[in-house]
């Protein structure tokens, strides 16, 4: 029988890091596109920010999580505007080591929120303090707009499966599954379990899926491929994987968790892939974590 025991509910609390210096700093720009102005000089000693606009989406609570943003960066001393842009997909973990103080603007923050910032010289790597110009004792004045925030890991309902000589699955506390294998022959036809029904929207044909997974093939039980383990989500779409898995993927809801047994004619057939011997079943617990924006056309 397929199961999976849950994981402890992510929680945050967003801190208090508010400063006399953001009073200096003038949002501008619409949603998507901030823009700034300072009255005066901007100086702090440590990274202080406040929500100028709360999201009502989902909350930044690892920083293992997938972020996109807008930002606006203007050298507190000068005034000058150093970046004006939007970011690809990454996790916060991403940003820490050059920008380690963007990276606590965004803790706990929630999707649509507006956040204004000041962030000292030694909040930014000194790579990244060089590439802006930015001197010791001078800080940054920021305006950030959080357009995207995915799921950690799915947060769906658990579903009840029963179906016979299905794994098991068990849940590490950041959501990271373990799959337990049973002793017996693998089924012979496609098998989906949702173990996690998601309220989100369904996925189809037309998106690029930002998805978690881990697989193992039946019979030797081993993990051949799991993002969990490279420490970064991936986006995937219904043609660019193989058969068994777009099946299952298709029409889940986002925040679902599934469990997927996929024969060999619909996986890497006789021939394999890599590591992946001919004639494997796959077994695979993906956790769908949303949906990627289409690309912006000329």
């Amino acid at each position: 029988m397929g199961c999976s025991s849950s994981a402890a509910p992510a929680s945050c609390e967003r801190a208090d890091a508010a400063s006399p210096a953001l009073g200096l700093i003038a949002a501008t720009g619409a949603e998507g596109s901030p823009a700034l102005t300072l009255k005066d000089p901007v100086f702090v000693d440590e990274t202080s920010f406040e929500d100028i606009t709360v999201g009502d989406g989902p909350a930044v609570t690892s920083d293992a999580q997938d972020v996109v943003f807008s930002v606006a960066i203007a050298n507190g001393a000068s005034g000058e505007t150093l970046i004006s842009s939007g970011t690809d997909v990454r996790p916060l973990s991403g940003w820490t080591e050059h920008y380690a103080g963007l990276a606590d603007m965004m803790r706990c923050a929630t999707e649509g929120s507006r956040v204004v910032g000041a962030i000292p010289f030694d909040a930014v790597s000194a790579e990244a303090a060089t590439s802006m110009g930015l001197t010791e004792g001078q800080s940054l004045a920021v305006v950030l707009d959080l357009q995207k925030v995915y799921l950690p890991a799915a947060d769906g309902v658990p579903q009840y499966n029963d179906r016979p000589g299905m794994p098991s699955v068990v849940l590490a506390p950041n959501g990271a599954p373990g799959i337990i294998v049973p002793d017996a022959a693998p089924p012979t036809e496609l098998a989906v379990e949702v173990l996690k029904k998601g309220d989100g929207a369904a996925v189809t044909d037309a998106d690029s899926i930002r998805i978690h997974y881990t697989g193992v093939t039946w019979a030797d039980r081993e993990v051949f491929d799991s993002t969990w383990d490279k420490g970064a989500s991936a986006a995937v779409t219904l043609d660019g994987v193989v058969p068994g898995f777009a099946q299952a993927l298709e029409g889940a809801t986002i925040g679902s968790q599934l469990l997927v047994v996929i024969p060999p004619d619909l996986g890497y057939g006789s021939e394999g892939t890599g590591s992946i011997p001919g004639d494997s079943t796959l077994v695979f617990v993906i956790d769908v974590l949303g949906v990627d924006a289409p690309a912006p056309t000329e």
